[in-house]
């Protein structure tokens, strides 16, 4: 009984699909009608994009066509004149670090390592010593003896010059530090130390190679 019962679904679940293909194609039609609009609009905004990419690439290519025609400008480096050789700079530029005098010229870095201490990278070394009545290098108790900075591992973060509670430590202009030797890149403190005070003219901005030119003139 089952079986037959089973038997006559399936028979007309076929006579069912087989009658409704009519109605699927009514169905479809109608579908293809609505969606019509859809589709259509939906190409019609993939061309306005279209469009929209190309006006944009268009307006690009026209400032690349128009700075073809400018003139050109370059810095005269290295064969300008000046401690920089035609090489121009931001005034917040930091290159090769400057210790600074104060107006006696003495050195205004007292040796309290905040500037080591601040240093993400730990490429500053310090060794402090006392000042005497007979050799005074600093107008504080102690100077610093050794300053080392190694430019391997510097990252011209500049929280060195920000920790310094002296101002003794900034950043000069110099860029010129490129070297085949790594040893080389670790500066003492006789290459990193001012000339003059800064009060007394520009602030001690010197290239590492005109450094000893520099000190030569002032002698």
């Amino acid at each position: 009984m089952e079986s037959r019962y089973g038997l006559l679904l399936c028979t007309e679940r076929v006579n069912v699909r087989s009658g409704s293909q009519t109605e699927l194609l009514r169905t479809a039609t109608r579908l293809a009608e609505i969606t019509r609009p859809f589709i259509l609009a939906g190409t019609v905004w993939g061309n306005m994009r279209l469009f929209r990419n190309i006006a944009a690439i268009a307006k690009g290519m026209s400032i690349t066509f128009m700075e073809m025609f400018q003139p050109t400008t370059v810095e005269n480096y290295p064969d300008g004149k000046g401690p920089m050789r035609g090489a121009v700079f931001q005034e917040r530029f930091r290159g090769l670090h400057v210790l600074q005098r104060d107006e006696n010229g003495l050195e205004k870095c007292v040796a309290c390592f905040l500037c080591a201490a601040a240093c993400p990278s730990n490429c500053i070394y310090i060794e402090a010593a006392e000042n005497t009545a007979e050799k005074r290098i600093s107008s504080a108790e102690r100077f610093a003896k050794v300053y080392n900075i190694d430019y391997n591992r510097c990252i011209f973060c500049g929280y060195c010059v920000e920790a310094c509670p002296t101002d003794a430590i900034t950043h000069g202009h110099g860029f010129e530090l490129a070297t085949y030797n790594a040893t080389n890149l670790i500066y003492r403190k006789d290459q990193l130390l001012a000339i003059t005070p800064a009060h007394e003219g520009d602030n001690a901005r010197f290239n590492a190679s005109d450094a000893g030119k520099m000190r030569m003139i002032e002698r």
